[in-house]
């Protein structure tokens, strides 16, 4: 990739970034989950920038990949994304959280907004991505299709069947990614069920596994150059910083849901205009 489509990719990111930002400031006394939004920032930039196949003039458009957000309650962050590649509208993510809104905390199925499923039960978003992509395989159809899990979400035992029949059915077409943060809801995520190894278990269950820093754009655009279809079904491991980008949230659990007052949201403005 050349270096100025790479520099694309991180202001693309920094962008995401910014109204992820302003859209939890914004929601108010309602709050947002901005930890897990904030890491699966780069994730969404090289995802909508580079890798993904679809038209932002017609969303349901039938040869687009699909792109599921198992982890719903991080929805703020495919808001921004789908904002920064003008499939949404600035009035459309400003009603983030508001009365009457379709945009709330997890994501409703709308093509024409980009949106696939709903989704916010944990462990669902595999489940429909092999339904999808089996259904693709059987009409001969060649999308591709993408699910964002958490780690900690890998707890949930329909995780483990899903992936089960994605080999079984040889779904070649379904690329799953773990957002490591290493936290979950209430804590760490190997301090509530320990599941470290996941390359291990999910190369056992038959798939492909590749390794990446999730916080690193080129990082990710080197391992997603790594898919080659050959029968297994992909699970991209992406290593990141649970609220990575500012330095009141990285790392720090207190921001897997919470409410931004307005020196906090000052503070991180200032720092990331610095």
């Amino acid at each position: 990739m050349r270096q100025d489509e790479l520099e694309k990719l991180k202001s693309m990111a920094k962008n995401i970034r910014r109204r992820i930002l302003d859209m939890a400031y914004n929601a108010g006394s309602s709050g947002a989950h901005l930890g897990g939004a904030l890491s699966i920032v780069e994730l969404l930039a090289v995802l909508y920038g580079s890798v993904l196949r679809y038209d932002p003039k017609n969303p349901d458009w039938d040869k687009r990949d699909r792109f599921i957000l198992s982890k719903g309650h991080t929805g703020l962050a495919l808001y921004a994304a789908l904002a920064e590649v003008g499939i949404l509208s600035q009035a459309d993510i400003d009603s983030f959280q508001k009365n009457e809104s379709q945009f709330t905390t997890h994501p409703t199925i709308n093509h024409q907004k980009g949106i696939e499923f709903s989704t916010g039960s944990l462990g669902m978003g595999l489940s429909l991505a092999v339904g999808v992509a089996l259904a693709a395989k059987i009409r001969n159809q060649e999308h591709r299709i993408f699910v964002c899990l958490g780690d900690g979400e890998c707890n949930e035992g329909i995780v483990w069947e899903a992936i089960m029949a994605a080999t079984n059915f040889k779904l070649d077409n379904l690329i799953a990614i773990i957002d490591k943060n290493s936290f979950q809801q209430s804590g760490k995520t190997n301090e509530i069920m320990n599941n470290e190894n996941l390359e291990i278990k999910f190369q056992a269950f038959g798939c492909n596994v590749i390794e990446s820093d999730g916080n690193d754009v080129e990082h990710l655009l080197y391992a997603f150059d790594e898919y080659k279809p050959d029968g297994k079904p992909y699970v991209f491991i992406s290593n990141t910083i649970k609220g990575y980008g500012f330095t009141f949230s990285e790392n720090n659990n207190t921001w897997h849901h919470g409410v931004l007052s307005k020196s906090q949201y000052d503070a991180a403005v200032a720092e990331f205009e610095r």
